[in-house]
């Protein structure tokens, strides 16, 4: 659209020509476009739909969202009326926007809609239905230039479907308030990734000396998704004074150290694992031997301090620093302990011990992270931030564990891991990693800054997202020209 005015209420068909130049440009498949004029017209929207207060949205939600045939909610002339049985998405979804002051409906939408736009009882749409149905109620909210934003269903048939349901959320919580809304957070990884090529991290670091510095310094700078330093830099973006301002190089400096911290408990990692590979390569006990990888992992320690000493904070937020990154690593250790010790003599574990052990093994990198984040910006000494970024990284901490371990399941550790859970179902354990990344975004509902709450919600969408929209429900193909 680069080059295009586009103004809303832009009407239909002008939506769909410019989904039809994206395709193009793209380019994909024609029967895509009117996905990516939903994808459009929520563009066109957004700041629109941010400005509207909570308490003058309206939820709309499909009643093909529910369980059929265990579903004993009954109807009324506004559609559904859940009982919070907790057999599908519907009552989360609306249980928070109620929460957050939204009408809710779940209902087939375009007559609803229609009615309460006519009405002036809504200022602002957030809709999640199937193509068809967003197409019928379009004019209506074009005709009363209603902010409004869609979300398409995820597969076909209407019996049984699903909803990304991180999307929704991330338009449930878009507000005015929320200043790194327009954070484009690809291009923040990006910009991460590119402190730790290897002249990025000579110039933070300093040059190397030594075989086992030139080691260390390869491994740092090797492959790694970089999570736990974009999550520092998230942290502090959010709570700065001007998100999106220019990174100052003391907060690069804590990145880089955070990842060092990392990557380090990578490496002792895979040799109390024995796994021979990481990334697709080889492990660094693999390829140098056991004594020289653990000789690797404690200078990468030791430099993660250095970098914090020197890192050109206050005296204070360096004392802080040190002392909660240190506090995270031997909580890591403790968890990792555990689990090592579990494996010599394995025994029936209760639930809440293996869920500890996820928990310490993986949440302390992401809070250690989240907090320096949050220390950079000058706001770590808050109670409730501190409480809000425990509680949250704990549970990001046993979805990431069990989301890796399933990933990885083939691997003698990973397989582990996931036998210590109650069920080593894929589905049971699937259920139980939407449990947690649940938990995370509930933690965040008491938190009174609305960047950071916003920017940790869809970091979680850029972390777990692997939703794929599917083929269109039954009463699409049926409108479809034969």
């Amino acid at each position: 659209m680069a080059g295009q005015s586009a103004v809303p209420p832009m009407p239909l068909e002008q939506v769909q020509e410019h989904a039809a130049r994206v395709a193009e440009a793209l380019p994909c498949a024609p029967a895509y476009i009117d996905y990516i004029a939903v994808l459009v017209n929520n563009e066109l929207w957004r700041e629109a739909f941010a400005s509207v207060p909570f308490g003058r949205r309206l939820l709309l939600l499909p009643k093909c969202l529910r369980a059929e045939g265990r579903c004993r909610a009954p109807f009324d002339e506004f559609g559904l009326l859940c009982q919070r049985c907790g057999q599908c998405s519907i009552q989360e979804l609306q249980a928070e926007a109620e929460r957050l002051g939204y009408a809710v409906l779940v209902a087939e939408g375009s007559a609803v809609v229609t009615a309460l736009i006519q009405e002036n009882k809504v200022g602002a749409i957030a809709g999640v239905s199937c193509l068809n149905v967003l197409k019928r109620a379009f004019p209506s909210m074009e005709a009363a230039a209603i902010p409004g934003v869609a979300i398409p269903l995820l597969q076909d048939d209407c019996v049984e479907t699903s909803v990304d349901l991180d999307w929704v959320l991330d338009y449930l919580y878009l507000s005015a308030d929320d200043h790194t809304r327009r954070l484009d957070l690809d291009a923040m990884r990006a910009d991460v990734a590119s402190w730790f090529g290897r002249q990025a991290l000579d110039a933070t670091m300093g040059s190397c000396e030594g075989r086992t510095e030139e080691i260390a310094r390869a491994w740092l700078s090797g492959s790694g998704n970089r999570w736990r330093p974009f999550l520092a830099l998230c942290a502090f973006q959010a709570l700065r004074s001007d998100p999106g301002g220019e990174v100052p190089d003391a907060v690069k400096t804590m990145a880089v150290a955070v990842e060092c911290f990392h990557k380090a408990s990578l490496i002792h990692d895979d040799i109390e694992d024995g796994d021979s590979e990481r990334y697709g390569e080889k492990t660094l006990h693999e390829e140098y031997g056991a004594a020289v990888a653990l000789n690797a992992g404690d200078l990468l320690i030791g430099e993660g301090y250095r970098l914090l000493a020197g890192s050109g904070f206050s005296p204070e937020q360096r004392a802080d620093m040190a002392r909660f990154a240190s506090e995270g690593q031997r909580q890591l250790c403790r968890g990792q302990g555990a689990e090592l010790f579990w494996m010599r003599a394995p025994e029936r574990l209760t639930a809440k011990l293996i869920l500890k052990i996820f928990r310490d093994k993986t949440a302390p990198a992401f809070e250690v992270a989240l907090h320096l984040g949050a220390l950079a910006a000058g706001c770590g000494q808050h109670a409730a931030v501190a409480d809000t970024l425990a509680a949250y990284s704990a549970a990001l901490g046993v979805a990431y564990q069990i989301r890796d371990d399933l990933s990885d399941a083939q691997e003698d550790a990973a397989a582990r891991r996931l036998s210590l859970l109650p069920s080593t179902s894929r589905d049971q354990a699937g259920r139980l990693l939407e449990t947690y990344k649940g938990e995370a975004v509930r933690a965040l509902a008491s938190l009174c800054s609305p960047p950071l709450k916003g920017l940790l919600r869809r970091i979680l969408g850029r972390i777990f997202n692997e939703a794929e929209v599917r083929e269109w429900c039954r009463e699409v193909q049926a409108c479809l020209p034969k």
